[in-house]
Order: structure tokens, then sequence, then C-alpha cells
């Protein structure tokens, strides 16, 4: 039960990430993604991160249809992909964007993936 909790706040986390890279102001983007404000308003970049968005949410809406059309092992299987996959994702962005990210996106990723495995 806990790891599916916690699989939905990733979830619902990831979908929460999309509004902001979709539809965040520029302001407002700089601040979550420590990016200088000037850069979030290049009209390129505000396409870039609108494209990004569209996987997060993807990835977001993808993890809770998972857990309603599937069921059984291959619900589990799949719930443990998607947070393996998020966790690769998280260290390769703190590696690359954010430190934080691997705490941010990749901690709960880890935890819901961990809760997962030891069914609990």
């Amino acid at each position: 039960m806990i790891g599916i909790i916690l699989t939905v706040l990733v979830a619902l986390e990831a979908l929460h990430i999309m509004g902001l890279e979709m539809f965040g102001s520029p302001k407002k983007q700089a601040e979550t993604f420590e990016l200088e404000e000037e850069f979030t308003k290049v009209p390129e970049v505000r396409s870039l991160l609108g494209n990004q968005g569209i996987y997060n949410g993807m990835l977001g809406v993808l993890i809770l249809l998972t857990m309603v059309v599937l069921n059984g092992a291959a619900e589990m299987t799949m719930l443990k992909l998607f947070m393996a996959y998020i966790i690769v994702v998280a260290i390769y962005g703190s590696m690359t964007a954010a430190k934080k990210i691997i705490l941010v996106q990749g901690l709960p990723a880890a935890l819901a993936l961990l809760a997962l495995i030891l069914h609990i």
C-alpha cells in the first residue's frame, strides 16, 4: 500500500513538473530549474521546456494509467520499470542540470521502487 501511495505521488510530481515546464512563468521556471530568468524568456528555451514538459506529463499519465488498466504482476512490473526509469533520469539530470534533481525526483522514485519491491 505504501508503494502505491508513493508511486501516485511520483506520478503527480511528474504532472506538476509538466505544468511548470509548459505553463510556468519565466520567473517561476528560472527559480524552479535554477536558470537565469532572461534565459527562460528565450523563445527556443520556452519551446524546449514545453517539449520536456510533454515527456514529464506523459510519464505521469502512463504511471496513473498503468495503475488503472493493469493489475497483478503486469502492473507491478510496469510500475517498477517506471520508477527505475525516473531514477536513471534523475541521476543524469543531477549530473548535467541541477544537483537537486536527484533528491527532488530520484529519491521519491527510489522510495517508491523500494516499497514496491518489498510489497509494503
